[in-house]
């Protein structure tokens, strides 16, 4: 019985880790394409990954939670537009297509969550911070399919 917890234990941890490296695509286009595909909605996540206290927090109390990956993985293809100011890897095209899209989505303040449906459609916003947790933002992205 305890080489079972233990196993049980380990593999809840492995899939957790695994969890939390969900796939964040940087180019819309490829996104909209899966979506479209896979009949998904899509997430953009525009963020200032390492500035922006509460994209921060939101990313650590939402986005990587186990309960919000599991439920990307079957409903939702997520994009970053990051505006980071320290990091230095972001190509000179994705800062332009970054920009363009924050232009284009009228982003005015971090974190803006913006959701499209399958064909390209916004379907929902979220600007800011917001309470709850990984089961309140799921229940928000529920009610934008209806």
């Amino acid at each position: 019985m305890k080489k079972l917890l233990v196993t049980l234990a380990v593999a809840t941890l492995f899939w957790q880790a695994n969890a939390a490296e969900s796939t964040w695509l940087t180019d819309l286009p490829k996104a909209q394409e899966q979506a479209k595909k896979e009949s998904k909605m899509v997430l953009m996540d525009f963020t200032g990954s390492d500035w922006c206290p509460w994209c921060i927090k939101f990313k650590k109390d939402v986005l990587d939670t186990a309960e919000f990956q599991a439920y990307a993985a079957k409903n939702v293809v997520l994009v970053e537009v990051d505006f980071p100011s320290k990091k230095k890897e972001q190509s000179a095209d994705l800062k332009q297509a970054n920009d363009a899209l924050k232009a284009q989505y009228d982003v005015h303040g971090f974190p803006t969550l913006v959701v499209l449906d399958k064909d390209g459609k916004e379907i929902g916003r979220q600007v800011g911070y917001a309470e709850g947790g990984p089961k309140a933002f799921i229940e928000k992205l529920e009610g934008y399919k209806k």
